[in-house]
């Protein structure tokens, strides 16, 4: 059965952290193929309209150059308006059918897992894997925030997480924890660094640092 990783997200910009953990991914959960996915536009994030769909993907193809083990799926910028994962996972269940959907997410993003479209659909698609990674102040208090108004879902039981203080998975998704420790490096870390003139060169690879630079972006 081939096993297909699933990497989404908005990659604006894409970061070492990325590729730190789909190169985890790739060799923890021995994958046959792994796809990253931009999207076009979050349900969820409140930032600003993200880059340009064109300019997000050149910069991921740059630092994606090479790596022979992973490839691009451009199909939620092509589809363009707010990117759906559900909709992403139904075509990968038809490009490959009887094969293994693993679908890694960040753990900062569970606590809204059950809010998103057709979350039982989702979870009886796909496997989640969750890649630990620490949460910024406000991301905290946003999600907070979020719980107290909304309320838990009916259905958001939770899977117990590994041992470690890690959060758990909710009911009904399945899933698994990568190993290792929490990559401290986000894009709006980086977008907040190139605004304030300061250097992003530790935090990305360096051909996606001169192309931020000679294009202009995130200023």
């Amino acid at each position: 059965m081939l096993r297909i990783g699933l990497f989404g997200g908005l990659f604006d910009p894409v970061h070492l952290g990325h590729l730190l953990v789909a190169q985890a991914a790739w060799e923890e959960l021995a994958l046959t193929r792994l796809f990253f996915i931009p999207a076009a536009q979050s349900p969820f994030k409140p930032e600003p309209r993200p880059a340009l769909a064109e300019e997000r993907l050149r910069l991921l193809r740059l630092a994606l150059a090479g790596k022979s083990w992973c490839a691009i799926d451009p199909q939620e910028l092509g589809r363009g308006a707010v990117s759906y994962t559900i909709d992403t996972i139904r075509d990968y269940t038809r490009r490959f059918p009887q094969s293994q959907l693993l679908y890694l997410i960040g753990q900062d993003n569970l606590p809204q897992l059950p809010k998103w479209r057709e979350a039982s659909e989702l979870a009886r698609l796909a496997e989640f894997v969750v890649y630990p990674r620490p949460v910024l102040p406000e991301i905290a208090a946003a999600q907070e925030n979020s719980a107290s108004h909304a309320g838990a879902p009916a259905s958001c039981e939770v899977v117990p997480g590994p041992a470690g203080g890690l959060p758990a998975l909710p009911k009904p998704f399945r899933g698994r924890f990568l190993a290792g420790f929490p990559v401290g490096i986000s894009s709006r870390q980086i977008r907040a660094r190139v605004k304030a003139g300061r250097s992003i060169e530790p935090l990305v690879p360096g051909t996606v640092a001169e192309a931020i630079r000679n294009n202009g972006l995130y200023l």
